[in-house]
């Protein structure tokens, strides 16, 4: 169970660590949409369930942000929102929702002026993504194709494994009536976007809904007005951003380097009509996140760049301009009004997400939102980019908080905490969620490190493709030799490292409670890796897999993914291993939990425990789900790393896990 009283206790101390239901019920701005003259921002803000009361997942409800008074407004707080635009030619915010009583997610419309919000436009099935057409009438959207199937016989219907799926189509509407047209295409439709002269559609689009042609075959195609087909762009890579030319003669894009490119990291170029696109900047040492044209031979974008994030333009010639340092800021979105104001979602090592604004590319950023007032009551620890060499020589850097109020000559535990991917990156922002222990465990007394190991995004191609074909090697060891170069500062305690990781942070978590065993002192492993042979079998992203990690088939070389896989080593495991999963997980079947915990369990003496979330993925999305795992994670620490423990911890979350002991 999970006691209020501890909760309460936690909320009511004075400027104390920040606690695990603080990082509960944590807000933060999840989007921005400046208007075109600049004097409104409209921003998504995402507001959890209190998970003592409501096992719901969070709402993003809208508010808007007067430019000029700073004032923010609650707009549309009583659904979850989507999609927010501003309607060309309206004074209005446009939105997706589902309201109570709606058979699905329709487009609604608010005036600025406030009111009360209306259904705009509907569909047969739920729309998805949708565009406005310049004049502000016409809207291209995405939605489920209606599907025709033979009513059931029997009282019982099994499922049918990737089979018989339902594609999504675009179509293009009309807010004053008449029927959809329906782009021409038989594929899985994603996104669409208009040119601007409202005369032809850039959409992408898969062979199937299945996530692995997400992730392997999505490409742009090109449409008329009247839904014909009319060209493709040359991209077999990863496909993110793309957007038209003012003058529609060009697509931008980001999109991986070729198929081996594990991330939409690369700025592309294309001839509005298709064909095969051009790279800018290919000896870019960054990822390209969001880009926007400026005019027809400038674009802005933004990046990231190690730990840090950039700002800037540039030309198709390849002149680059960056903005003028933003300070500690890690820039999540930003959005452009007549390319002079800047709204900006952004966050820092001292705060989640919040909503920002410039005047102009060169100004400075202006906070205009705090979604958690009460931070100002809370102790934070201090925060450091960390860097060291790898046994080959290569630099990795990564991110180090200490220990709340430090002692000098004081040792302290360490965890380690493994992002993902391993195609991903930690940025210099904020580093505390219910899954990472960030400010909640060094105001426990533990010093956190967040390594950006090879394979990391942010660094590069060549860096980002540095541990392919080598699952478990050089990628983890580079983690190891950061703690080895955080061990020689003097203040950390060798002997009490744990890590933690979910997904391939969770493959890492498992690799080094077995392989390297010695090194760790506790594991706390979520939806992780644990056999790469049963693996490729259960995912969903088996060809994925292939093209930008194992880079060789399972069946050429069994051996090989046996010895890289947690299992082979567990025999020799003396790490104790708290093992958490979601129940319905595609991504890492639940079942590489089982087997670790079987293997472990069967062959050891050492503590293991595995915590199954029944109606969660591939990680929690749920409010208590949520706050169940922070607790345990927290705990399974505070036991192994700490004092020596007396056994396992209680099989329930009980109150002394919620509260803060530095």
């Amino acid at each position: 169970m999970i006691s209020l009283a501890a909760f309460g206790a936690a909320q009511a101390q004075d400027k104390g660590p920040l606690s695990p239901m603080d990082v509960a019920m944590m807000k933060m701005v999840v989007s921005c949409e400046i208007s075109p003259d600049g004097s409104t921002i409209a921003y998504g803000l995402l507001d959890p369930a209190d998970p003592v009361k409501d096992n719901s997942r969070a709402e993003v409800h809208l508010y808007t942000c007067n430019v000029a008074s700073g004032a923010s407004t609650p707009f549309v707080t009583t659904i979850s929102v989507s999609s927010v635009k501003f309607r060309p030619g309206h004074a209005s915010i446009t939105f997706l929702a589902k309201r109570e009583g709606d058979d699905g997610t329709s487009v609604y419309e608010i005036p600025l002026s406030g009111g009360e919000a209306q259904k705009l436009f509907t569909h047969s099935s739920s729309i998805s993504a949708y565009e406005w057409h310049s004049g502000g009438n016409k809207l291209v959207f995405v939605a489920k194709v209606p599907k025709e199937e033979p009513a059931p016989e029997l009282p019982y219907q099994p499922e049918v494994y990737e089979e018989n799926l339902s594609l999504n189509g675009a179509w293009i509407g009309d807010v004053n009536g008449g029927d959809p047209i329906r782009i021409n295409t038989q594929k899985h439709v994603y996104d669409v976007t208009w040119n601007p002269a409202g005369t032809r559609i850039a959409f992408s689009a898969a062979p199937t809904p299945l996530v692995d042609d997400r992730y392997t075959s999505n490409r742009i195609y090109i449409a008329a007005a009247d839904g014909t087909v009319s060209g493709e762009v040359d991209h077999k890579a990863k496909l993110g951003d793309f957007h038209w030319s003012p003058d529609g003669s060009r697509i931008a894009f980001i999109g991986g380097e070729d198929k081996h490119d594990p991330i939409d990291g690369r700025l592309m170029i294309v001839d509005g009509k298709g064909g095969k696109p051009s790279i800018l900047h290919s000896d870019f040492r960054g990822k390209f996140e969001q880009i926007k044209w400026k005019d027809n031979g400038t674009l802005y974008f933004l990046a990231s760049e190690g730990v840090k994030t950039s700002f800037g333009t540039t030309t198709l010639e390849g002149k680059m301009v960056k903005s003028i340092d933003k300070g500690d800021l890690a820039i999540t979105h930003f959005s452009m009004a007549n390319n002079r104001a800047v709204s900006l979602a952004a966050e820092s090592n001292s705060h989640p997400r919040e909503l920002y604004y410039m005047k102009s590319m060169s100004g400075k950023p202006q906070r205009k939102t705090v979604s958690n007032p009460w931070m100002k009551d809370r102790q934070l620890a201090t925060q450091e980019v960390v860097t060291w060499k790898a046994a080959d020589g290569l630099e990795i850097e990564g991110l180090l908080i200490h220990p709340l109020n430090r002692a000098e000559g004081r040792k302290y535990p360490l965890i380690t905490v493994v992002h993902g991917g391993p195609e991903a990156h930690y940025d210099n922002g904020w580093l505390t969620y219910y899954s990472m222990p960030g400010q909640v465990g060094a105001g426990m007394g533990f010093a956190v490190f967040y390594p950006n190991y090879r394979g990391s995004t942010g660094r590069g191609i060549e860096y980002l493709k540095s541990s392919q074909a080598d699952p478990g090697g050089k990628e983890f060891d580079d983690i190891i030799a950061g703690i080895d170069h955080l061990a020689g500062l003097g203040w950390i305690d060798k002997n009490k490292v744990g890590v933690t990781g979910g997904s391939y942070g969770g493959y890492a978590t498992g690799w080094m409670a077995t392989r390297h065993t010695e090194r760790f002192a506790a594991g706390v492993m979520f939806v992780g890796i644990s056999n790469n042979l049963s693996k490729w079998g259960t995912s969903d992203i088996p060809e994925e897999m292939f093209l930008v990690h194992s880079r060789k088939r399972i069946w050429d070389d069994y051996d090989f993914f046996l010895k890289r896989s947690p299992i082979y080593y567990a025999g020799q495991s003396k790490t104790p291993l708290l093992i958490m999963a979601g129940k319905d997980d595609t991504r890492v079947d639940p079942g590489q939990s089982y087997e670790l915990y079987r293997h472990i369990k069967t062959r050891t003496e050492t503590p293991v425990r595995l915590v199954l979330y029944p109606g969660e993925g591939h990680g929690n999305r749920k409010a208590t789900a949520r706050l169940d795992y922070s607790l345990r994670q927290l705990r399974w620490f505070n036991n192994y790393l700490k004092d020596s423990p007396g056994g396992m911890p209680e099989t329930v979350v009980s109150e002394k896990a919620a509260i803060n002991k530095p």
